[in-house]
Order: structure tokens, then C-alpha cells, then sequence
């Protein structure tokens, strides 16, 4: 069956009849089209869920068309930008999928350092034009992630400390609201629902295209992962807890506790084998990053050092690789404060007992420019954290590790239960208590977000999502 070139779409999971949808002129897909299960799948394998109906959108119309019809037929309504969210929110069943995929422009301004994204764009299409400024903004630390969902939820990444959050470096979206209406909102248009988009999540509508504000980037950056044996954790994490204390802000750093995945780069011989990984991004001078790295370089004599010059979008995908569409993935996730001895000891004893070679933990170190930002002037919580760590059970399909995994995970996470202070709301799970989004934000900013919710979107239209329920429903509950 060929993709549909009028607006077709399915009325059942079982049989589809042609419908109208007017204004709408991209692809439909309905579960007897021949591409219907890969246009379902995300990242994340173990989502498998079957939507009515698939509207790949190719213009902020389609977008608007997409939600009338769903809104005039009483369909759920789930938004795929990237479909990289963990929680696989991105998909549903028995309702519409609203597909930004096709979307996926990116036009670069260099004079005015800005540039404009549509909302179906993956960070490595804004990297590889970007770049070619010599220009960057925060987007995360691997490459197929989704701008959208990475955006709309904060944005963690290499560049944070230095130059912000993405979310902080977000100038103006271009929203379709729970009507259809079609907004832009920026801090002079609309300022309550930009305020919200700016870590709220994918709540107050769809976003269609978003303008970021780039800054002076590379090309060439002094990145890579150094590699200790996992029997050196303890000590290197200590030596680490100080380095960091002091780092200036253009230093970047994500511990990875797991195996040594199967890169190229690193030699056969140490594949697979337990190790502390620091990955290290320093988007200064090259020679004082020499300088400066020096000291953790020579921490325990590492097992591997491939920290060098490199060029900022390549290492933006360097673990495209190790975080595969298609496997199995559960998450549990906390921020944590500056890493006391007590800590280290909880998390070098938890982070290395996982049964798949693929299972791993991530702590991104935050503070630098994420902590300078007054809590409320965003909808990003938690500022003042130190840490963000991310207990990531992945298994492939058929193996069988993955009862055992969550459970490693979920064990993990309630080992650092006395250290918690809040989460980021992107490295929230599927099966979450809902309490837990009230704590990526903190109270105030919570309530707020409530009344933008109320506004924008009163009957809870968009609730795929980490949901922030409006306040009528919220009452009710």
C-alpha cells in the first residue's frame, strides 16, 4: 500500500476508511498501511503501544489541522517530535499521533547568532548547521535525541555550565494550543506560556518550530572519556568531587558507571569490562584545557585516556551508539548534592551490580550558569542541585535481563533516597508516582504551572506527557 498523498485516516486499530481532514497535507497512517509499525516504533523498545492514527505533519498547518480533527472526533492526542523520551510518551493507543518527524529545518542567522528549528528535528541537524558558524547552543550529549522533548523539558548538555540550559537560551516557539489556534510566544508575546514551554514539558501545546540563541562554539573542542578500572570508582570519584568544585564553567563532565561499550576507539581487550567513565568537554582554549585537565588525567593512572582535540559535532554523537533505537529501556532517575563520602560509597556499591552489560549509570554535573539562573524566572526546577543521575537498565530484545535490570534500577534509586533533591523532569520513567513531577519542579513553580495549564489547556488535551494536570482536574483528584 503507498503512503497516502490525500487525508486518509483510520476510524479503528482494524479497518480504515477515508476521511477528511481539512487543511491537512502530509502523510496519514493507519494500522493496515505497510509502514505503520515502524512509523509507531520510538526509541525505546519496550513501548509497543497502537495508535488509530499516524498524521505526519510537514508544516505548522498540518499541526493545527491535526488537533482540530482530534479534538472534533475525541481522540488522545500523543506528539512525536524525536521519539527519544524514555517514557515513550510519544505514542498511544487507539488515538492520534501527532508526527513532527518530517519537520526538520534548521536556519542559522549568524549575524544574530539565532537560530530557527522546527519541531521534528534531531540536535545533530542543528549541530551540523550550527557548526558550520562555528556556532553551538546546549543540546544535549547524544545526537538523535529530539529538540523538542530535550527543549521543552530543560536541557542538559555538555555546553550548560557554560552557557545555560537549552531552555535558557530559548527566545521565541512557535505553539498550537489545545484549540488549533496557532501562537508565537516569547518573552513579549504570550510571556506566561513562554515561561512555561521553558521546562514544563510538552503541556501548554505543540510546539512547531522553536528560535535558540547560539553562541561561539568550536569547532574544534578538548573532549573524550577517560576510563578507570571500576575497583578504582571510589577513590577517582573523590578526586573528582573536588576537581569539579572549581572547574570553570567551560568544562563539562558526565560520569558513565557501567561496562566499557564496544567503541571503536577503545581497545578490544577492554570491552565490556566494569569501568568508571568520565566523559570531558572543555569548550575553552585548547591549551589551558591541557592545563586544567592535567591533575584528573593523572588521577590512579587510567585505563584508557582519549580526551583530545576533537570536533564539537562529532563528539556530540560519539555515543549515538551505546544508546540504540530499538533496545529495551527503564529509568530511574534523581538530582543529587555535591558528592560527600557517604555518597560515593552508596553509589560505587549500587552502580556496577546490574546484570546487562548495557545497563549503566550517567551523573551529569550541573551547577556553572544552570545555577545562576533564579528559581521561577523558568519552569526548570531544582537549580541549585550539583548532580543529575540517570539508572538506566537496557537490554535488547530477547535477552532475558530485563525483570532483573529494573529491579537493580529501582534498587539503586532507593539507595539514594536519603540524597534526593528533585529530578529532571526529562529522565522521568513510564511508571512514575505522579508526586514525582511536582518534584521536578518544587512547589511555587509547580502551582504556576498549573494556572498556565488551566489557560492554555483546561481539559487536559495534552496529557501524554509527565502531566501537569489543569486546575479544575487537579480539584477533582
Amino acid at each position: 500500500m503507498t503512503t497516502p498523498t490525500t487525508a486518509e485516516a483510520c476510524r479503528s486499530s482494524s479497518a480504515s476508511t477515508a476521511v477528511q481532514i481539512d487543511g491537512f497535507r502530509g502523510p496519514l497512517i493507519g494500522p493496515d498501511h505497510a509502514d505503520y509499525d515502524i512509523a509507531r516504533a520510538v526509541w525505546n523498545a519496550a513501548i509497543d503501544r497502537r495508535p488509530r492514527l499516524i498524521a505526519r505533519c510537514i508544516a505548522a498547518a498540518d499541526v493545527a489541522a491535526a488537533v482540530r480533527f482530534a479534538r472534533d472526533h475525541d481522540l488522545e492526542i500523543a506528539v512525536r517530535g524525536g521519539g527519544h523520551n524514555v517514557a515513550g510518551t510519544a505514542v498511544c493507543d487507539d488515538g492520534i499521533v501527532i508526527d513532527l518527524s518530517a519537520m526538520r529545518a534548521v536556519r542559522v542567522d549568524p549575524a544574530q547568532r539565532s537560530a530557527w528549528v522546527q519541531g521534528g528535528a534531531l540536535w545533530g541537524d542543528v549541530d551540523r548547521e550550527t557548526q558550520a558558524h562555528g556556532l553551538a547552543t546546549t543540546g544535549g550529549i547524544v545526537s538523535h535525541t529530539g529538540v523538542a522533548g530535550l527543549t521543552l523539558g530543560g536541557g542538559v548538555g555538555w555546553l550548560m555550565r557554560k552557557h545555560g540550559l537549552t531552555v535558557d537560551n530559548l527566545l521565541a516557539a512557535d505553539v498550537v494550543t489545545a484549540d488549533g489556534e496557532r501562537l508565537r510566544a516569547s518573552a513579549d508575546e504570550h510571556p506566561d506560556l513562554f515561561w512555561a514551554l521553558q521546562g514544563g514539558g510538552g503541556n501548554f501545546g505543540v510546539v512547531s518550530a522553536f528560535e535558540f540563541r547560539l553562541h561561539r562554539v568550536g569547532p574544534t573542542v578538548l573532549a573524550g572519556p577517560l576510563l578507570w578500572d571500576a575497583s578504582d570508582a571510589a577513590e577517582v570519584l573523590r578526586f573528582y568531587r573536588d576537581f569539579v568544585r572549581d572547574a570553570p564553567d567551560e568544562l563539562g563532565t558526565v560520569v558513565r558507571f557501567g561496562t566499557a561499550p564496544p567503541l571503536a576507539a577503545i581497545p578490544e581487550h577492554l570491552h565490556w569490562r566494569p569501568v568508571l567513565m568520565v566523559g570531558l568537554c572543555y569548550s575553552g582554549p585548547i591549551e589551558r584545557g591541557e592545563q586544567l585537565l592535567g591533575p584528573l588525567r593523572a588521577c590512579r593512572t587510567p585505563l584508557l585516556d582519549l580526551v583530545g582535540p576533537a570536533p564539537y559535532a562529532g563528539f556530540q554523537s560519539a555515543l549515538d551508539s551505546t544508546v540504540v533505537h530499538g533496545w529495551n529501556y527503564y529509568w530511574k532517575s534523581t538530582h543529587l548534592p555535591a558528592l560527600r563520602d557517604d555518597l560515593v560509597d552508596t553509589l560505587v556499591e549500587h552502580a556496577f551490580s546490574g546484570s546487562s552489560p548495557r545497563s549503566y549509570a550517567a551523573m551529569f554535573h550541573l551547577k556553572g550558569a544552570v545555577s545562576r539562573v533564579a528559581e521561577g524566572a523558568t519552569a526548570f526546577g531544582n537549580r541549585q542541585a550539583s548532580h543529575a543521575i540517570t539508572l538506566d537498565a537496557v537490554w535488547r530484545p530477547g535477552e532475558d535481563f530485563g525483570d532483573r535490570d529494573t529491579a537493580w534500577a529501582r534498587r539503586f534509586f532507593a539507595a539514594l533516597g536519603r540524597y534526593r533533591e528533585g529530578v529532571y523532569v526529562n529522565f522521568l520513567g513510564g511508571d512514575e508516582d505522579p508526586g514525582r513531577v511536582r518534584e521536578a519542579y518544587g512547589d511555587a513553580v509547580y502551582e504556576r504551572l498549573v494556572d498556565v495549564k488551566t489557560r492554555y489547556d483546561p481539559d487536559n488535551v495534552f496529557h501524554h506527557n509527565q502531566n501537569i494536570r489543569p486546575r479544575v482536574l487537579a480539584d477533582r483528584s
